[in-house]
């Protein structure tokens, strides 16, 4: 049995291994610390919880939901409003998602066409990459350069490159090398998308995991921004929701347009129970979002000084759940590293190659265990290695 071209490149290779190395580990009788997966561990608010709980009572909400809620809608854009001092039309300007990944995993095959160029951040989350893919679709990597503050050189985009790309990934806060974009860099990027006619694709799930007073921005803050694109944002990290899969595609209408024709086929909407939960989320006490965020900060600063201390050295990010690790000691394969940490100290940490080429010489590492399992993993980590 024959599968199809496209869906050869989808499933990683590092991954696949690393999990069969983790569960020979364990067999062995270590328990793996495992910092790879970029999930949260923490639960909803309870005023989320609750909310869900009611709205399961209500023998209405197990109809197809077929679209967003329009009280959803508006508390996302009232959210906006607060938040970034947008504004967003609630009926025309938000398309509700099952999480943010779905739409970013559907966008290009609205407008890639088989050979089409996508200009797509290299390293970068995967599933930009992957959409492509399916659309069979042509991908121009963007190097994300420390000397460059890991932002894209949009000058050193070859001009008839840039003449047929139709949409562009961006993602800041970012994931994986947990930097953020300031307002001159979206500025260019608008410039660039009506100079290029190209749609830009922002995925800002990581806005509210801001460390240190400091408050990420949104795309669609910029003049012209909603002129070239959409944001994508999820409710996954913001509120510990990751498992209610519910997100939204915030922007152009008529960018949105295609994309909601396409969800309109392939699916019937988020459960309504679900859409409730975001309506408590985005409407209630913020106060859980604070709490959340200085949690990940707490974990951030006992690992990253920690690491230090050992002689690993690598710099504090100000936001996202991640840390954009240095290989530490001269050490060339962010691979061969990755796997040596995970068989000798039991600790499991991505290697940077896994998101694309750029990312070779790095681990990213997740900030998604408790302040103890960290601090577990930094104690275990300076029995193995001498930096």
């Amino acid at each position: 049995m024959q599968t199809a071209r496209r869906v050869e490149n989808l499933a990683s290779a590092i991954f696949n291994e690393m999990e069969q190395v983790k569960k020979k580990v364990e067999a062995g009788g270590t328990d793996v610390i495992n910092l790879g997966v970029g999930s949260p561990d923490l639960p909803p608010a309870p005023h989320i919880i609750e909310a869900m709980r009611s709205a399961l009572g209500n023998y209405n909400n197990y109809r197809y939901p077929l679209e967003g809620m329009p009280r959803l809608c508006k508390a996302l854009a009232d959210w906006y409003k607060r938040r970034f001092n947008v504004d967003v039309n609630p009926d025309e300007e938000i398309l509700v998602l099952m999480g943010s990944q779905d739409g970013l995993g559907h966008m290009a095959l609205a407008y890639v066409n088989p050979g089409d160029v996508a200009l797509i951040p290299d390293p970068g989350y995967p599933i930009y990459s992957c959409s492509v893919y399916l659309a069979e679709g042509n991908i121009y990597s963007m190097p994300l350069l420390e000397e460059n503050d890991f932002l894209p050189d949009l000058d050193n985009i070859p001009e008839d490159t840039a003449n047929r790309a139709k949409l562009m990934w961006l993602n800041y806060p970012n994931n994986p090398v947990a930097v953020s974009a300031n307002r001159e860099f979206y500025e260019k990027v608008v410039d660039f998308a009506k100079k290029y006619d190209v749609i830009i694709c922002h995925d800002a799930a990581y806005t509210e995991l801001a460390y240190d007073g400091f408050k990420p921005m949104s795309f669609l803050e910029v003049p012209g921004a909603k002129d070239v694109g959409v944001e994508f944002y999820s409710l996954s990290k913001t509120y510990n929701m990751a498992g209610c899969r519910i997100g939204f595609a915030v922007g152009n209408s008529q960018i949105l347009e295609p994309l909601g024709r396409i969800k309109s086929n392939i699916d019937f909407g988020v459960f309504k129970a679900i859409q409730e939960a975001g309506i408590a989320a985005l409407e209630g006490n913020q106060d859980c979002v604070e709490r959340n965020a200085s949690n990940y900060q707490a974990r951030r600063d006992i690992l990253v000084d920690g690491l230090t201390k050992l002689g690993w050295h690598m710099p504090k990010p100000q936001s996202s759940m991640f840390v954009w690790a240095p290989l530490p000691g001269g050490r060339k394969s962010s691979r061969d590293f990755a796997f040596e940490m995970l068989e000798k100290a039991g600790v499991l940490v991505i290697p940077g190659v896994a998101f694309g080429d750029m990312g070779e010489g790095y681990v990213r590492i997740g900030l998604v265990q408790d302040k103890e399992l960290l601090q577990k993993a930094v104690d275990r980590i300076g029995k193995v290695y001498t930096f």
